[in-house]
């Protein structure tokens, strides 16, 4: 059966933004294929043009919508009543 405690349950790594370590809301991903909450991937490219995550020059900064995610973190949040 499921956990009892199934609120406290951890977000799935690919839910958390790398910078904020918060789920993100609104995700999008970075030319090295990572995924990012926008503001603060945004607040990162502002004075870089590396990756946060691999220290590498990103090919280009711009960022595509992460539509998929974003719908699978709002479900997971329906489901573990967001906090």
């Amino acid at each position: 059966g499921r956990p009892p405690s199934v609120e406290e349950e951890e977000p799935p790594d690919d839910f958390v933004c790398p910078i904020t370590t918060e789920v993100m809301s609104d995700p999008v991903m970075a030319a090295d294929g990572h995924s990012y909450e926008r503001s603060a991937i945004e607040r990162w490219l502002a004075t870089k043009s590396t990756s946060p995550m691999t220290g590498e020059e990103l090919q280009h900064t711009c960022l595509a919508d992460h539509h998929m995610l974003r719908r699978m973190i709002r479900e997971w949040g329906e489901t573990h009543s967001a906090r």
